[in-house]
């Protein structure tokens, strides 16, 4: 966002769409070494599309600010659950 100077909304539909390639190529060789918990996978798959749905809704209502701020509340969380559990 800061380095190409792209605006928030725009340089985090592009960096998801840029991991698409690596999903795909990477899915081939687990499904090909039998690598793939497929009942859990199914269910993160659904998850993962209702909520990349939701979010993509959300980006476009919620204003940068509150985003940044979520992020960072949720980056903390994360942090602190890695370092004391």
């Amino acid at each position: 966002m800061y380095l190409l100077k792209i605006e928030a909304q725009k340089s985090r539909g592009t960096s998801v769409f840029c991991i698409l390639p690596m999903v795909l190529t990477s899915s081939f060789f687990y499904y090909k070494g039998n690598f793939i918990d497929w009942k859990t996978a199914i269910l993160c798959g659904i998850g993962g599309a209702v909520g990349g749905y939701i979010g993509a809704k959300l980006l476009k209502k919620l204003p940068d600010k509150i985003l940044k701020i979520a992020f960072t509340i949720f980056l903390i969380y994360v942090s602190l659950k890695m370092i004391l559990w």
